[in-house]
């Protein structure tokens, strides 16, 4: 008997994008859309940007540029395309009516990979919730397997009733995905309130997908992480405890990629996972220095971050993948507290962000010099456990002590 040997087929796609003002970072848009494009397992064959004033409210772009993508459909043998903002139904339909093909937007993209990469049980109740929304706001009475809603005689048929059906199985999934989801995310909360309780200082690595957070995270901490140079290849935070000098100890996290055009209603599905970043202490800001849209990219995350309300935090900005570059470059964040030049693949610069990390915690603490009497050695154990110890010398008349302590125990000591 011959066997039949079974391969995936790969989804062959055409990338469409608007671009409304002279200069803007569209054509960089599109490609980064190729890239999540091929993270979700897709090949884009062509890709089309149309130059207008405003998006297309019908079709998202013209007629000229349609007729331009339905026949790059025929002589690319693509199955798709994707556009690069978020369609609206209308816009869905009737761009699946033009071209008679499969249409997708950067958010369902974006989606896709997400599904693909949540390994957490929150991680996936906040993918599925996410997903449901976006079906829900999409579901119209327009589609193949469901009749037209209107006024008038015969307009009234099973179609619509599929339709109400399937609202209806959404709206009671999404209710109980949310009382998933807020189990989850009480759990979490009892977990920050110990962390809080017990004064451990929190470090969280932020910056734009694919810069290398991961790889900085598993140099710092040892730990089995995955690195890909895919985007989106975390999506679930990670924590590990980190030690630095003067027996500081730390709890580093790892977190989701931020990314342009992340529409809102998807920060809002990850809030409970972004919150990691809102209770940091400190922001470790990791920047692809070998990118030629560094900048673009920099500007993303501190937009993200305001948007998340955690603007405002101490901030370290690692200039990672200084083994890519030809030439050695002076890297500078004017938005932060200091700027590292790093690779986590050589080790370049990870004993200096330690260090880095070290120095802004002691600015959070008070600094003291004080000379314990041997009944009152007790004290330097709390010292020992909440702050830093500097320095410890046994006199005769006592203990003397050089330390950093935080502000909770400053009048205990």
């Amino acid at each position: 008997m011959e066997m039949t040997e079974l391969k995936a087929i790969q989804e062959r796609v055409i990338l469409v994008g608007v671009q409304q003002a002279v200069g803007d970072d569209t054509e960089e848009s599109v490609r980064e859309l190729g890239d999540l494009a091929e993270t979700a397992g897709a090949s884009a064959v062509a890709s089309v940007i149309q130059k207008r004033e405003r998006i297309h409210p019908g079709t998202y772009i013209g007629k000229g540029k349609l007729d331009e993508v339905r026949r790059l459909l025929w002589e690319t043998e693509a199955t798709g395309i994707i556009c690069d903002d978020e369609l609206s139904p209308a816009q869905l339909n009737n761009l699946q009516s033009e071209l008679d093909c499969k249409v997708m937007d950067r958010t369902l993209l974006i989606l896709d990979i997400f599904a693909r990469h949540a390994t957490s049980r929150e991680g996936k109740l906040q993918v599925e919730l996410a997903q449901l929304r976006y079906r829900a706001a999409r579901l119209t009475g327009l589609g193949n397997s469901l009749s037209r809603l209107g006024g008038g005689i015969g307009t009234r048929g099973p179609g619509e009733k599929k339709l109400e059906m399937d609202r209806r199985l959404i709206r009671t999934k999404i209710s109980h995905l949310k009382r998933e989801l807020e189990e989850v995310i009480r759990h979490r909360e009892l977990i920050r309130s110990q962390r809080r309780r017990a004064q451990q200082k929190i470090v969280a690595l932020v910056g734009y997908t694919s810069v290398g957070k991961s790889a900085i995270f598993r140099a710092m901490t040892g730990a089995d992480v995955l690195e890909d140079a895919k985007l989106f290849a975390t999506l679930d935070t990670t924590t590990r405890g980190i030690r630095l000098s003067g027996s500081q100890e730390v709890l580093l996290t790892d977190t989701v990629g931020f990314i342009r055009k992340l529409p809102h209603h998807l920060v809002e599905a990850f809030k409970s996972t972004l919150e990691e970043v809102c209770c940091a202490d400190i922001l470790i800001h990791v920047v692809d220095s070998s990118s030629t849209q560094m900048e673009a990219q920099m500007q993303v995350v501190y937009e993200t971050l305001h948007e998340l309300g955690a603007d405002g935090k101490p901030v370290i900005t690692v200039f990672n993948k200084q083994d890519l570059l030809a030439d050695r470059q002076t890297f500078r964040d004017f938005r932060a507290e200091r700027s590292i030049l790093t690779s986590a693949h050589t080790g370049e610069g990870l004993p200096e962000l330690r260090e880095a990390v070290a120095d802004v915690l002691r600015s959070q603490k008070i600094y003291i010099e004080r000379l314990y009497p041997y009944e009152k050695a007790g004290v330097i154990q709390l010292i020992r456990k909440k702050g830093e110890l500097v320095e410890e010398a046994y006199q005769e008349d006592g203990i003397f002590v050089r330390a950093y302590v935080p502000e909770s125990i400053y009048m205990n000591v």
